[in-house]
């Protein structure tokens, strides 16, 4: 029998605007080709291409679709690395290695809004590109030499000069930017809610509410226990993201968690869109303290932030947040707090993506850092290839030791530290 219609409990942007929930099935079946934990953008991408070349697949969901970070998020789609550039993978990494990495992160925002196309996802999608004003001359120079980078692998980048900038974000104080074609902006409940559509269109299953327990080998299959039932797989995938409670912790406790405010202004007028969206593009810029925004379709400006005290952060930081977006765009009216929501992204050390593997046939995926859309759609895509027994040595994505991060309950603490440092440099910038 059917579940009822489900939305995630905290209340967001996305949970008041989305459309209809996937209706889920409560049974589960005693064996599947592969079981995938986690239903977020990883877990069901990787179902979506399992199911396409034939595997049944199960999903498990220990709470509500989208209830996690693919629900929480602020829908910009970046198809590059928050903390790396080319220049860094390649340093990190052997050419052949980095350059198979490159060119699989630099097509994420593509095979995102190629997905939307071939499934007929209704999520607000605009594939408008992606801006990354430069803050100071040196970081210009920065981002000059990465748009040439990303050029020469064949990406739609671009290095604007401060006076396009300027006319792209009504904003005086950059001295150039990056220009990436492909990025863009979803609503991101709606995608998570047409990957599950399409993923039971195909005959997989979803199911919510279902915490897995325990995962163990017997023989060459894996059983997956959850409360009152357990299934038989060959393969089992680990979505979880910065969860680190149960089986979720082999992955989570390996980066740094961060707690990001996302906010919602009321809708601006459309003199001032014309201002500071003229192209309706989404921003992000490379201050330490980033300074980003976006519209959504009925123009309400979203943007977001961190708190240094989390004690009554919620309130704090979505005032801040709109008062920093009235000021840095020099907004005519102050456009006021619609809605505060607040999620988990979790960073690796090293910033990039990376695989883990617990097991024969048992394998993880995580790294997002900030870039959540369009990089889920790489790792997801890659865990299926994964699953579908292609060798490690093969696939773009490092494999990592799942090897917990020392003193993992302390890293909100040192995540505090550096906004905190981060907001001192931008102040010191500033005043120089």
């Amino acid at each position: 029998m059917p579940s009822p219609l489900v939305r995630p409990t905290n209340p967001t942007l996305w949970t008041l605007t989305a459309g209809p929930a996937p209706e889920l099935s409560r049974d589960l079946p005693p064996r599947s080709d592969v079981v995938v934990i986690g239903g977020g953008f990883t877990g069901l991408t990787a179902a979506l291409h399992l199911v396409r070349a034939g595997r049944s697949v199960i999903v498990l969901e220990a709470g509500l679709l989208g209830a996690g970070a693919s629900g929480m998020n602020a829908g910009f789609v970046v198809p590059n690395f928050a903390k790396a550039d080319p220049a860094t993978v390649r340093q990190k990494l052997p050419l052949d290695k980095a350059d198979a990495l490159l060119s699989l992160v630099g097509a994420g925002a593509d095979e995102v809004f190629a997905t939307i196309a071939d499934e007929k996802i209704s999520c607000d999608a605009a594939q408008t590109g992606w801006l990354q004003p430069a803050y100071g001359d040196d970081m210009a120079a920065i981002l000059r030499q990465r748009a040439k980078d990303w050029t020469e692998l064949g990406r739609p980048v671009e290095f604007l000069g401060a006076r396009a900038i300027q006319n792209e974000t009504g904003m005086e104080i950059y001295s150039g930017g990056l220009l990436d074609h492909s990025g863009g902006t979803i609503h991101p409940l709606n995608y998570l809610y047409g990957l599950a559509h399409a993923v039971i269109r195909r005959g997989g299953m979803i199911r919510e509410s279902s915490r897995v327990e325990r995962v163990e080998r017997h023989g060459g299959t894996w059983r997956v226990g959850l409360a009152g039932h357990e299934i038989e797989t060959d393969v089992v995938i680990l979505a979880t993201n910065a969860f680190t409670d149960g089986i979720a912790s082999r992955m989570g406790r390996t980066g740094v968690p961060l707690k990001v405010y996302q906010v919602a202004t009321k809708p601006v007028d459309a003199e001032t869109i014309a201002r500071i969206a003229p192209h309706r593009r989404p921003v992000g810029d490379t201050r330490s303290n980033l300074f980003t925004y976006r519209l959504d379709r009925d123009n309400r400006l979203i943007s977001g932030g961190m708190a240094i005290n989390p004690i009554g952060a919620f309130e704090r930081v979505g005032r801040a947040v709109v008062n920093r977006l009235a000021s840095e765009l020099r907004l005519p009216r102050h456009p006021g707090v619609e809605i505060v929501w607040t999620g988990t992204a979790i960073m690796t050390p090293d910033f990039l993506p990376r695989l883990y593997r617990f097991g024969d046939g048992f394998f993880g995926g995580i790294g997002c850092n900030g870039r959540g859309i369009a990089m889920t759609a790489q790792l997801g895509r890659t865990l299926a290839r994964l699953a579908l027994g292609e060798t490690v040595d093969s696939l773009p994505i490092p494999l990592q030791s799942g090897q917990a991060l020392p003193f993992h309950g302390f890293t909100p603490i040192v995540a505090s530290l550096a906004l905190a440092h981060a907001r001192f440099e931008d102040w010191r910038a500033g005043c120089r």
